[in-house]
């Protein structure tokens, strides 16, 4: 079966109320969460302001008060034994967390993202993010070896937030076959889905901006992917 995606621009958690239950292999996903408001706020952070360059038109926050039925949704979608990969702030790791584990996931550990180089702010200027690792039943990493510091540049000029496919690609080699499903609920520019259709797993990806859903379906056209969605 050719490698595909289908992409959606719905609500995060209607869009999962839609998948079947224990059809998914790997979800990894980066919500807009809710302390970006705070930083906007106190001027740390132009990714919330109106410009081309950063995402007023783009994002709508994701409230902490929606997390458990956020979590709820990936829990039953994941199949048993399978991996969840969140990308957060240190502050909404903290919220984060411990309603994860209420719907089921074992938290494993925080992986930390460097940037490499530091970002915008007061108070020790950062150049790291969370990615929260939490499992649902048991699953091995494919390379215990693997350290919990990856390194990868910030996108610089991209689109909102965007992550680097490589960040992604390792997550997904690392939790996932060939040939699986791997999904995104808030993809973006679909760093995550660039990286499965690059090692042979189908994406399913979603986001309420239009301009995300025309980005990555460009980006997994130009890899060779199937659009599924519009075959049906």
């Amino acid at each position: 079966m050719p490698i595909g995606f289908r992409l959606a621009q719905l609500d995060a958690i209607k869009w999962l109320g839609e998948i079947p239950s224990a059809s998914v292999d790997l979800a990894i996903t980066d919500p807009p969460y809710e302390s970006l408001e705070k930083h906007r706020a106190v001027g740390t952070t132009t990714r919330l302001k109106h410009s081309k360059a950063s995402s007023n038109a783009w994002f709508q926050i994701f409230p902490n008060a929606r997390f458990p039925e956020l979590f709820a949704e990936l829990y039953r979608v994941l199949k048993r034994n399978s991996h969840l990969y969140l990308f957060c702030d240190p502050e909404t790791a903290f919220i984060a967390k411990p309603l994860a584990e209420e719907a089921g996931f074992k938290f494993w550990k925080p992986l930390i993202w460097d940037k490499k180089n530091i970002g915008m702010g007061y108070h020790y200027r950062a150049r790291y993010e969370f990615i929260l690792f939490f499992e649902k039943g048991k699953r091995k990493l494919r390379d215990l070896g693997v350290s919990d510091i990856i390194e990868a540049p910030r996108i610089r000029n991209g689109y909102p937030a965007e992550k680097p496919v490589a960040v992604s690609e390792l997550l997904v080699t690392q939790s996932s076959e060939p040939g699986g499903v791997v999904i995104d609920p808030f993809m973006g520019a679909g760093s995550v889905g660039c990286a499965a259709v690059k090692h042979e797993r189908h994406f399913w990806g979603n986001d309420v901006g239009a301009e995300a859903v025309s980005i990555t379906r460009s980006r997994l056209l130009a890899l060779g992917a199937a659009d599924k969605q519009r075959q049906r």
